[in-house]
């Protein structure tokens, strides 16, 4: 067993250096398997396309609750509340999709 006392000085880290031989053969040609799967990445983000099918299921949810609401005989408080909540929320919704373009990122830092 070591005695690890206040006095004991610590060990300096073991430095080495390595030599690296590569050889490069006709199986590493240098193609990215992956260049579909990136090029579909972009192509998706460039589209904005989970955005869109976001916003346009918000409009129908949007539209279906509007047109129950209307239909309504005698609407009480809580489904006036829910119609504004929802209503309310579409606004935020279509602020947040509108503000993210490939020019606000571009602005604020991005790619």
């Amino acid at each position: 067993m070591t005695d690890i006392s206040p006095e004991a000085e610590p060990e300096e880290p073991v430095k080495k250096k390595v030599v690296l031989e590569l050889e490069v053969t006709t199986n590493n040609s240098g193609i990215n398997p992956f260049e579909r799967w990136v090029h579909l990445a972009k192509t998706v983000d460039a589209w904005r396309i989970f955005p869109r099918i976001f916003v346009t299921v918000y409009i129908v949810l949007l539209y279906d609750v509007v047109t129950w609401f209307m239909e309504l005989k005698e609407p009480n408080l809580e489904q006036a509340g829910l119609v504004s909540i929802v209503v309310g929320a579409m606004a935020a919704v279509f602020g947040i999709y509108a503000g993210t373009n490939k020019q606000s990122k571009a602005f604020k830092g991005g790619d």
